[in-house]
């Protein structure tokens, strides 16, 4: 119900829904977003100079667009969209803050987060395997995570030994 509050959900939204990697997300500026009804998206500037554009939800959008309206920016703008106390691009330092105090609230109500180390790239991680898992090829999550090799998004497939027992009963072996 805070400003902060409000920037702290839609920085984690925005890490949960687009999987940037925490430069990237920090490194958002509100002429970088593109809002609009029926093909939201964002311009990411990834590693390397390669710059991706990923497709945004639309609790994102709405979260996205009420920060920017009480910050009173335009889309147009190329002012940071996740600032810090001092007015401030928002830097990893903070972005890790912001995922740890997060994690110290939901501790109480998910005690088995005790046992998780959790940082900004578990929300990337967490992303690639729900797309991963819901049967998106890894040519498309490559790209969406801006990998330049996809022996990089290989090792999401290898290491979900769920998804090849499901495999298993497919095939009926």
């Amino acid at each position: 119900t805070t400003p902060r509050g409000r920037r702290d959900r839609a920085f984690l939204l925005f890490l949960a829904r687009t999987g940037a990697r925490v430069s990237e997300a920090t490194g958002v500026n509100a002429n970088d977003l593109h809002l609009q009804r029926g093909r939201p998206q964002v311009l990411l500037h990834g590693k390397g100079r390669r710059d991706r554009v990923v497709p945004i939800s639309r609790d994102l959008v709405r979260s996205l667009t009420e920060l920017l309206k009480e910050r009173g920016l335009c889309h147009h703008e190329p002012q940071p969209i996740f600032v810090g106390v001092h007015n401030e691009r928002l830097t990893r330092f903070g972005a890790t803050h912001i995922v740890r105090r997060a994690v110290s609230q939901a501790r109480s109500a998910k005690p088995g987060l005790n046992a998780k180390p959790v940082s900004p790239h578990t929300f990337r991680h967490s992303l690639a395997m729900k797309l991963l898992r819901s049967g998106v090829d890894l040519l498309t999550i490559q790209a969406w995570l801006g990998h330049a090799q996809v022996a990089t998004t290989h090792r999401y497939a290898a290491a979900d030994v769920e998804m090849m027992r499901r495999g298993l009963v497919k095939a009926g072996v």
